[in-house]
């Protein structure tokens, strides 16, 4: 599984398209032959698996017990306007509309590194994110990562 690294701002162009930055595409090789997979994130974002990740996570989904409602609606809502993308001759993917509309992005992106996959913001929504970060950031890194020890140990 890939851990991919690093923020990258990029640009849409007037019909939706943005160029996969070298940075990100050297962390994934496979990407011109096996594409991406673009849906919306739990905020208001849009998330970029590698296709290896996406049908992992498929793979995952349909395990679940498609008889109970809260599953059936998690899976509308999780699978709703995920949409494969491909690099054309110019490195560019094609971003869907109603998904741009979605995330608030109309112009300036950031692409931020998580783990297997990569959140696609709208710039101004990134940044606003970062503004009275302070001493909140210690206070979550305690609450999430404080009793590690203690989970791993016990």
């Amino acid at each position: 599984m890939a851990h991919f690294l690093g923020e990258f701002e990029c640009k849409l162009d007037t019909k939706g398209r943005m160029v996969l930055p070298a940075g990100l595409k050297k962390q994934m090789p496979e990407v011109e032959r096996e594409g991406l997979v673009i849906n919306r994130g739990l905020e208001a974002h849009l998330v970029i698996y590698p296709r290896k990740e996406w049908d992992r996570i498929m793979e995952e989904l349909s395990r679940l017990n498609t008889f109970e409602r809260k599953t059936r609606e998690f899976v509308r809502k999780f699978m709703r306007g995920a949409t494969e993308l491909t690099l054309d001759a110019a490195n560019r993917v094609l971003v869907p509309k109603p998904l741009l509309e979605y995330a608030g992005i109309d112009g300036e992106v950031v692409l931020a590194s998580q783990f297997n996959k990569i959140e696609m913001w709208a710039k101004d929504a990134y940044d606003a994110q970062w503004d009275d970060e302070g001493d909140d950031f210690a206070a979550l890194a305690e609450e999430v990562m404080g009793n590690l020890n203690k989970r791993l140990d016990g």
